[in-house]
């Protein structure tokens, strides 16, 4: 009997992602299968939710919506930085990417989209944030669960 994948699984599937103008963003096709497991939130749920229900062999195109992809574009994450504020000896230049840390702790990246006088303005937004993106998805496996002996 063929299993389909349900919350819980780890499976391995070979993927394309793009933009809805048809340029691909990311593909593991001819690279390394993506391996995750359903419901551990390590792709976005759109994604993540295409591959319930499918069995190994399986193909699907699926259209994901920025609430259910990289989420919707947040116009507080574009802000300004007093260029003493970045570490020394950093020249920013338009379309630099970089790293910071935000107020709770937590690491996120940004990218330098103006510069004026002493302040530099940056987008901590996901690239693709607000975006509507296609997957073409293929399932390879569901990878059996080891059972420690």
């Amino acid at each position: 009997m063929d299993r389909t994948a349900k919350k819980g699984d780890t499976v391995k599937v070979d993927y394309t992602g793009r933009s809805e103008d048809g340029s691909v963003f990311e593909s593991s096709v001819g690279l390394m299968p993506l391996k995750f497991t359903i419901g551990s939130e390590e792709v976005v749920n759109g994604f993540e939710n295409a591959v319930v229900g499918m069995h190994p062999g399986e193909r699907k195109t699926v259209v994901v919506e920025p609430e259910e992809g990289f989420g919707m574009y947040d116009e507080s994450l574009v802000f300004d930085l007093p260029g003493d504020e970045l570490p020394e000896g950093v020249t920013p230049h338009i379309g630099m990417d970089f790293e910071m840390i935000d107020e709770q702790g937590y690491e996120i990246s940004a990218v330098v989209i103006g510069i004026s006088g002493g302040s530099v303005t940056v987008d901590a937004n996901a690239p693709l944030a607000g975006k509507t993106v296609i997957y073409d998805i293929e399932l390879l496996e569901i990878v059996p669960e080891r059972k420690l002996t």
